[in-house]
């Protein structure tokens, strides 16, 4: 190669390298170039903000975290907690809220009514919980004068949300126990009130969920009276996740995403060793309370007839005043 042909050839990577530069800092459009939204090569949306409440049933979501099953999959998981399910309707439609844990009956209820049909409504992404003896409670206090389901009746019971699984499987229980359902007063309050307003006596009794069982029976000798997961709703559905029409539409690769690393968080909340140090940090138990908590089972498939049951224990206790088909609610996941 000639001196002039080499010197060239230097001006000639100068000059690309230096367009290259320019074009880098934005200059020959104008302005730079937008990110895509599958900035990450696998998502719509990176950050996605989550909906959860404190307590045992949303263990997947903190072992997924914990072992990193949304970052494999390019999600970053923003937690915000809620009281209830019937909450997180409003967070999915007003967008506060991506994806949200929840109840079954919230779920269905506002599917049944078209209360999220501005987002194309419900969409049910993932199993959650399934009920298991003695992790769903009514509690009393230990010197009360409740010690049998009979004793409910007339009585004041605290749930965290109205309409919800809570007051169906206390419905549902009550009357296998023959007491008359609409003889008892619902009263709404968050989990983690409920053990106080036992012991001061604003409630008879509460319905509770672990790991506010535990500790209530531990730290304030509250004992149980009726369990809400036996006889007709032995082994029932309680929650999953949820996302609207739209979001769901308009992510796929989003919600496969989140599918893919909530059933490997599923397919591990069982394990007492992981899940326990994690309940005394996002539940705020201390080490002995979460050891003694009664765990449910984490599904990792989403199946209609299962859940269909759900619908059918809602009609009979007037909490859905039509069948609902829950098939067309559900997003599988992808080759599933």
């Amino acid at each position: 190669m000639t001196r002039r042909v080499r010197r060239m050839a230097v001006r000639g990577i100068a000059l690309a390298t230096m367009l290259a530069t320019v074009a880098s800092c934005g200059l020959l459009g104008g302005k730079e170039p937008a990110p895509t939204t599958d900035a990450n090569g696998q998502v719509e949306k990176a950050k996605i903000t989550l909906g959860v409440l404190p307590i045992l049933d949303v263990a997947s979501v903190h072992v997924a975290i914990k072992k990193g099953y949304f970052k494999a999959e390019g999600l970053e998981v923003e937690l915000k907690t809620i009281q209830g399910g019937a909450q997180a309707i409003p967070g999915l439609i007003n967008k506060e809220l991506d994806m949200t844990f929840g109840n079954w009956v919230s779920f269905f209820a506002a599917q049944s009514k078209d209360a999220a049909k501005q987002v194309d409504g419900i969409k049910l992404i993932a199993d959650g919980y399934q009920a298991k003896p003695d992790m769903f409670l009514i509690l009393a206090a230990g010197d009360s004068a409740i010690k049998s389901p009979k004793d409910l009746a007339g009585k004041t019971i605290a749930i965290n949300t109205f309409k919800n699984i809570a007051e169906l499987t206390a419905k549902a229980t009550l009357e296998a126990a023959n007491v008359d359902p609409k003889s008892v007063t619902f009263k709404e309050m968050p989990f983690p009130d409920m053990q106080a307003a036992v012991a001061n006596k604003t409630v008879d009794a509460a319905f509770m969920v672990e790991p506010f069982i535990t500790r209530a029976q531990r730290a304030a000798g509250q004992v149980k009276i009726l369990d809400a997961a036996s006889g007709p709703t032995d082994n029932i559905p309680i929650a999953g996740y949820a996302t609207s029409g739209q979001f769901a539409k308009e992510n796929p690769k989003t919600v496969a995403a989140f599918q893919r690393a909530i059933a490997k968080g599923q397919a591990d909340a069982g394990d007492r060793p992981t899940v326990e140090p994690l309940l005394v940090d996002y539940a705020k138990v201390d080490k002995e309370t979460a050891a003694l908590v009664h765990f449910g089972a984490f599904p990792t498939t989403l199946d209609a007839t299962r859940l269909q049951r759900v619908t059918e224990l809602m009609q009979r206790y007037g909490l859905l005043d039509k069948a609902l088909d829950v098939k067309p609610m559900l997003v599988q996941p992808s080759g599933s």
